[in-house]
């Protein structure tokens, strides 16, 4: 049994990717053309998808957009018994010199932003990489990992966990905690 907790509801939500988008925008509107957003995968991909249709329609810039897996860079990968099935990468261009913003849903432990870094330099150097997340973990940071724009800071116990939910109307993002 679990007990759930709306954190964003749709409304909220949309307001918060909009925020988001803004400060992107705010912060790189005269280098607008030298940005990259890269989705994390798998749970990165939905919002960075809306963020970047949102900063290309507000800009009427292109802004590059790539999808990035980590899977085989992560330091638990030989760790684990079952069988990683890895997602797929997509980006088709250098990031060489780029603004790259690096976009996941819920910042955790930090450990899947830093093998995404890892990743992220196959593709060339960046000029800077920016973390971006919806919901930020606090306090339960492994690794010094900081994002730079966060739609919302929460504090989360062990036996909770946050359920994004990125679907059109039914958008929402869930605490739930897990009864022992």
């Amino acid at each position: 049994m679990s007990d759930r907790k709306i954190i964003l509801n749709v409304d909220q939500l949309k307001l918060t990717i909009t925020r988001l988008s803004s400060e992107i925008i705010e912060n790189h509107i005269e280098l607008i053309d030298k940005c990259a957003i890269i989705g994390m995968q798998p749970r990165g991909v939905q919002l960075s998808q809306q963020i970047h249709t949102m900063l290309e329609y507000e800009t009427g810039y292109s802004v590059k957009y790539g999808l990035l897996d980590s899977t085989f860079f992560r330091d638990d990968f030989r760790r684990r018994e079952d069988v990683i099935i890895p997602n797929k990468t997509n980006i088709e261009f250098s990031l060489e010199g780029l603004n790259v913003i690096l976009i996941d849903d819920v910042l955790f432990t930090g450990r899947s932003v830093r093998s995404s870094l890892d990743a992220l330099v196959s593709f060339g150097r960046p000029n800077s990489v920016e973390l971006l997340v919806l919901i930020d973990r606090r306090f339960s940071r492994e690794l010094p990992i900081q994002p730079k724009y966060i739609g919302k800071s929460i504090d989360v116990i062990e036996n909770e966990h946050v359920v994004v939910n990125l679907d059109g109307n039914n958008s929402s993002v869930i605490l739930l905690n897990e009864k022992s």
